[in-house]
């Protein structure tokens, strides 16, 4: 949809296509020409000071990830028009749409920003076929009707053209939503939590239709989730948010490799413990963990550290046992949950810091793994990184 003015109604772009105009590729629903999108702003909010900057090309995609309450929706809305900064300027293209020194701020049907909220906001007294149209300017009834139908057909959902979103499931909604951002033909595209309102079986398949809108955007697009997971499928870069400050930004598999901090390790989905550098030993750094145990990492590194490393990186042991590899981490602890995940299981140990490792079922069977049964996390030094704790500096606009 497009970006909604402060009424709450989405707003028909004042400067849409000409009539007749079909897009850059030449379909209905097609973008308009690929623009960049530059972005610098700060606004107060309630319990915190926003800024962050960044620049999404033409055909790339800017994934923020961040817990809630960090303000990624905030940011959005500010890119859209529909939160004014405090400070700070926004860029399509060539074209300031807000610029606090120059006293620039156009109004959200002048950004022409594909803007997906999370509840999807399809009017629901109206069918399928005439949210789409609401976006499209040109033609009659008849015409409008055709191109909404053209436009649903490139997602699948040109049977569900007459039925109202009372009667849609979380992925035909999705969908019918996705068609009428598209319809506006938007400069940018800007997705909130797009699959945070689908279950587990519908996900998948709306994230390969989100894929493919993206995928034929050709603009910049910004999507938030508090999923680091969605985030890598979704995305080319992400960039951390933590209570409004770009903690750390790169692509899916730099920030997997060099977090810059703990917070962005933990939000990877890496296990995380805390610890003292305690020496060297053959060319390794020890950590001394807190709560006990000693780790070695090929990283060097001094004082307080945060220890990192991937849950499918570690393997279980019977305590006791000759270790059967070259790992040389090893923490004993206690299992305090199993969860299944197709063949592999998830296991949640106390070491007393806790530690997740991701091991094949038929592994977990083996050992008879279950709540309260004593095992050994073992990973190598390679696989381990180690982080400096301390203040991080993001970026301030």
């Amino acid at each position: 949809m497009t970006a909604r003015s402060d009424s709450g109604l989405p707003a028909r772009s004042a400067d849409g296509p000409a009539p007749g105009h079909k897009g850059r590729h030449g379909g209905i629903g097609s973008p308009a020409p690929a623009e960049r999108l530059e972005v610098a702003v700060g606004a107060r909010l309630r319990e915190f000071d926003l800024g962050a900057g960044f620049t999404v090309g033409p055909g790339q995609r800017l994934a923020v990830v961040g817990p809630s309450g960090a303000g990624k929706t905030t940011l959005l809305r500010l890119i859209a028009g529909l939160a004014r900064p405090d400070r700070g300027r926004i860029a399509i293209g060539s074209r300031p749409v807000f610029d606090r020194g120059l006293g620039i701020d156009l109004p959200p049907e002048h950004r022409r920003c594909g803007y997906l909220p999370q509840d999807y906001a399809l009017f629901p007294e109206m069918s399928a076929w005439r949210n789409v149209a609401y976006g499209l300017r040109v033609g009659g009834r008849t015409t409008r009707r055709a191109r909404a139908a053209e436009i649903l057909a490139r997602f699948g959902a040109e049977r569900l053209a007459d039925v109202r979103p009372g009667g849609l499931s979380g992925g035909e909604r999705q969908r019918i939503a996705l068609a009428r951002t598209l319809a506006a033909e938007p400069r940018v595209l800007l997705f909130d939590e797009p699959l945070a309102a689908l279950d587990p079986a519908t996900r998948n398949e709306s994230m390969r239709q989100l894929d493919l809108a993206l995928s034929q955007s050709g603009g910049p697009a910004v999507i938030v989730t508090h999923s680091f997971d969605e985030a890598a499928v979704l995305a080319d870069r992400i960039a951390v948010l933590d209570r409004g400050r770009i903690a750390q930004a790169g692509s899916p598999a730099e920030l997997s490799a060099r977090p810059g901090s703990r917070f962005v390790a933990d939000f990877t989905g890496a296990v995380v413990l805390d610890g003292e550098v305690a020496g060297t030993d053959g060319g390794l750094t020890v950590v001394a963990v807190d709560g006990g145990g000693m780790l070695r990492s090929v990283d060097r590194a001094s004082g307080t550290v945060a220890v990192s490393t991937f849950p499918w990186e570690i393997s279980l042991e019977a305590p006791g046992n000759a270790p059967r590899d070259s790992a040389l981490n090893r923490l004993t602890g206690t299992v305090t949950s199993v969860t299944a995940i197709g063949n592999r299981a998830r296991i949640g140990l106390a070491v007393p810091q806790p530690v997740t490792a991701e091991i094949t079922g038929r592994s977990a069977e083996a050992l008879e793994i279950r709540p309260g049964v004593r095992v050994t996390a073992a990973w190598k030094a390679t696989a381990t990184r180690l982080i400096a704790r301390g203040p991080h500096d993001p970026y301030r606009p």
